[in-house]
């Protein structure tokens, strides 16, 4: 199994590639090669994203189960 990147290492690459891309100093084929790692990268912290959303939409109940979050207002 692989091993997993973490977020911020991620986006660091990812930076990388874009500010290489954005020189225009390398050739074609480097370019779609970079632009092409820089889409993967796109979608696992996109996909990274979404679960720590979801994580962070729930809290822990009184018994330590997990359940939606809402904010009761007091009338």
């Amino acid at each position: 199994m692989a091993k997993e990147t973490k977020f911020e290492d991620n986006l660091k690459e990812l930076e990388t590639i874009i500010n290489e891309l954005e020189t225009g100093e390398i050739d074609l084929d480097s370019s779609i090669e970079k632009y092409t790692k820089a889409m993967k990268l796109v979608s696992t912290c996109e996909k990274k994203l979404n679960e720590v959303e979801e994580k962070v939409n729930k809290i822990l109940n009184e018994n330590g189960e997990l359940e939606d979050f809402s904010i009761e207002e007091n009338a």
